[in-house]
């Protein structure tokens, strides 16, 4: 039988620089990373591809096809340059449609937070995944779409072979081949200029990172690395949960070694409700000309509310504040914030029932980095265990939802059982417009001055911003009403503030991270609102606790050290509690400093 014939690389004829474009290896992995960039554009408005995709990825795929050119086609026997491509169009080609399989049924591509699910998937949820998700719909989705990129290159192979397709040498001339080669070349000089040396250089500099917590700081300075090709995802998300698998370690570290002595159990009740991105100057509790608080206005006016006049978070963002506001750790300990234990661990093991009701960090596969960072330690499996005794398992649109997951999930407990329970709301998180529900808002765009700087789309803003803190309002007065007539103390603190085309930036709302720290943004974005509110019983029977609050409404005070805060009010007595770092304690330091990012001293600005 004749030998049938290897078909030869047909580039080997080509120009030098033309040769690594003129390979089906080139043709479709380049069509492979522009149609995946189209279809996994998210489905909101205004959204569009990377605007360097074309160019950055005529690089990477150039680069990888000239490293093939260069390849021996076979050492001895083996044909070392078929296997590489081989193992290449094997990796890739699942790796995309994976990637565009996760966009169409959850709405992102791959993410760390999907990589971390699928890490804790068992074989029983592994078919039930298969069964739910895998229908013969989805070939008529995106996924049907990317799919056909490697059927056509199995179509094309296939007919060459069996035509037995030779490309015809092509001789040029030696101008011809020298005016291709410098075209080739100012290509990939445009490439590189276009995005390709600036992309990489910011990706490189995320994987360098040495926490979670770096690598969500430098996604959120401008400019910052686009990730537009699921193998950048990838092993993005596989360093992200090495980082904190690190972290993880260390918390894991704290559950044996963090011990209670004793408690007296000072407070049956403490709740506390941590709000997102709450400007003050937008309060009607500290001034603001729109009745957006009434209820916590009230509330203030009957002498049961005490609102502190100087209080700031040591973040802008909800991640690195989460942080702080979970552990014992405080800004200025030694070693890292998941060295020191979680303080709902404490009060589990001093015999508090500990409740955690949250409407952002859930395990989710769409949850972005910045909820990942900000989750993961709460989320992890054992160290959920170990901090509360009861959770919600579900997102709402609205943070009324939560009201609904305390009712349903109430049981009845063992008598003089003390509880903790925490509510975490997305507040007046962006986007403000969804923060509200249509029905119950109060302000628009008319409400606003028209001047020249206020143009109606940033009224129309402001107002969305006013409705989430009137709607906000009403939501921790239904909390409130929950435990009015429990022997209950109350707290409330938002993770942070946030620009609200605020002075000397009418033209932004949202959080400056990459600028320098002013006195003006320290204000808008640090500076929060925050409140202790005893019920009629509570401060009857806890006159010293009531007097303490009263006291300190004047006082400088750090979010950082909130778990201080409750562990005094509970009585807890470990090695871990800090009554300098008490608001409430007559040994509280209001002279601490307090310096927010790590880097700023906030009341040294001017």
């Amino acid at each position: 039988m004749e030998e049938r014939k290897i078909i030869p690389n047909f580039a080997s004829n080509m120009p030098l620089l033309l040769r690594p474009i003129a390979t089906k290896f080139f043709l479709f992995m380049y069509l492979l990373g522009i149609v995946s960039s189209i279809v996994t554009i998210p489905n909101w408005k205004g959204a569009q591809m990377y605007e360097n995709a074309p160019w950055e990825l005529f690089l990477d795929v150039y680069i990888f096809s000239a490293i093939l050119c260069i390849v021996p086609d076979r050492i001895k026997k083996i044909k070392l340059r078929l296997i590489l491509k081989a193992v290449i169009y094997c990796v890739m080609y699942p790796l995309y449609i994976i990637d565009t399989f996760c966009f169409v049924k959850f709405g992102t591509t791959i993410n760390p937070s999907m990589l971390l699910l699928v890490g804790e998937t068992n074989s029983n949820e592994t078919a039930e995944f298969f069964q739910n998700y895998l229908s013969p719909d989805i070939l008529l989705s995106e996924v049907g779409i990317i799919m056909l990129v490697p059927l056509c290159h199995v179509i094309m192979i296939a007919i060459c072979r069996m035509l037995r397709f030779k490309m015809p040498a092509l001789r040029l001339k030696k101008q011809v081949a020298l005016v291709v080669n410098v075209v080739i070349f100012a290509m990939l000089a445009a490439s590189a200029y276009y995005g390709a040396y600036e992309n990489k250089a910011l990706y490189g500099k995320t994987m360098s990172k040495q926490t979670i917590g770096e690598v969500e700081h430098s996604l959120a300075y401008r400019p910052h690395t686009e990730m537009y090709q699921p193998p950048m995802r990838l092993a993005f998300s596989i360093r992200s949960n090495q980082l904190i698998a690190r972290q993880l370690d260390n918390l894991m570290a704290t559950l044996d070694k963090a011990t209670v002595d004793s408690c007296d159990m000072k407070s049956p009740n403490i709740v506390l409700i941590i709000g997102e991105s709450f400007n003050k100057r937008h309060a009607q509790l500290y001034g603001y000309d729109k009745k957006n608080m009434p209820n916590q206005v009230r509330l203030e006016k009957s002498g049961l509310l005490t609102k502190m006049d100087d209080a700031i978070a040591p973040w802008n963002l909800t991640s690195f504040v989460f942080k702080h506001l979970m552990t014992t750790y405080c800004v200025g300990d030694t070693a890292d914030w998941c060295d020191y234990p979680l303080f709902c661990q404490l009060f589990r093991k001093a015999g508090y029932k500990v409740t955690f009701l949250t409407n952002q960090f859930l395990p989710q596969a769409k949850e972005a980095v910045y909820d990942f960072s900000g989750g993961f330690f709460i989320n992890n499996e054992k160290l959920s265990s170990a901090q509360f005794d009861v959770r919600n398992d579900k997102l709402h649109v609205f943070d009324e939802g939560l009201l609904s997951d305390w009712d349903n999930l109430q049981t009845p407990r063992p008598p003089l059982t003390p509880n903790l329970t925490i509510f975490h709301l997305m507040g007046q998180h962006v986007n403000y417009r969804i923060r509200c529900p249509n029905s119950k808002k109060r302000w628009g765009a008319d409400t606003y001055p028209n001047d020249m700087d206020m143009p109606a789309k940033r009224r129309k803003m402001m107002a969305d911003y006013d409705n989430a803190v009137w709607y906000n309002d009403s939501v921790v007065n239904q909390i409130i009403e929950r435990f009015k007539s429990e022997d209950a103390i109350v707290i409330y603190i938002p993770d942070h503030g946030e620009e609200v085309f605020g002075p000397g930036a009418r033209h932004f709302c949202g959080r400056m991270h990459d600028a320098v720290i002013t006195k003006r943004l320290a204000d808008e974005e640090f500076r929060i609102p925050m409140w202790i509110y005893c019920t009629p019983k509570y401060k009857a029977h806890h006159p010293e606790v009531f007097k303490a609050i009263k006291k300190a409404k004047g006082k400088k005070y750090m979010t950082d050290a909130t778990s201080h805060l409750l562990l005094g009010l509970a009585g807890i007595h470990t090695k871990y509690y800090r009554a300098d770092y008490d608001l409430l304690s007559p040994e509280y330091n209001a002279e601490r400093k307090r310096i927010i990012k790590n880097t700023t001293d906030y009341d040294t600005l001017k």
